[in-house]
């Protein structure tokens, strides 16, 4: 994936972050938004577009925006790679074809192992019923 150059496409907006920082939190913009517009872009092919859009639905707004958003370091420039890190495997992922499964059928040996199983549940179950004793 890392072959095609997805870097000049990349948008970016910082903001504050919350959490562990102290005064370094409210004072400096280490939060970062990766932004990406999938159906503007000359690298993914029709097909490739449609697969990512199907499944990273969650994290596309309606105009095709990917949106990756890091705030794990303290540093801008460490989220800014976070979040690189973290579009490429997205990427990846929703970019692999699954296989489709071939449907396998029993082995008869196990239906047989199953139903002989059965018989003897069921035979232990009938020794325990009450016996009738009754006289003729």
């Amino acid at each position: 994936m890392k072959d095609r150059n997805f870097e000049k496409e990349f948008n970016f907006r910082m903001s504050r972050s919350s959490g562990k920082g102290g005064q370094h939190v409210n004072k400096v913009n280490t939060r970062v938004e990766l932004l990406f517009d999938i159906f503007n872009t000359e690298l993914l092919d029709e097909k490739e577009q449609d697969l990512v859009v199907q499944k990273l639905a969650a994290i596309i707004s309606q105009e095709g925006i990917l949106q990756i958003t890091c705030q794990e370091s303290r540093s801008q420039k460490r989220n800014k790679e976070i979040a690189i890190e973290k579009f490429y495997e997205k990427l990846e992922d929703a970019l692999r074809v699954e296989k489709p499964r071939k449907k396998t059928r029993k082995p008869k040996s196990l239906n047989e192992k199953r139903l002989k199983e059965k018989k003897i549940q069921a035979e232990k179950k009938a020794t325990r019923q009450k016996v009738n004793h009754t006289k003729d």
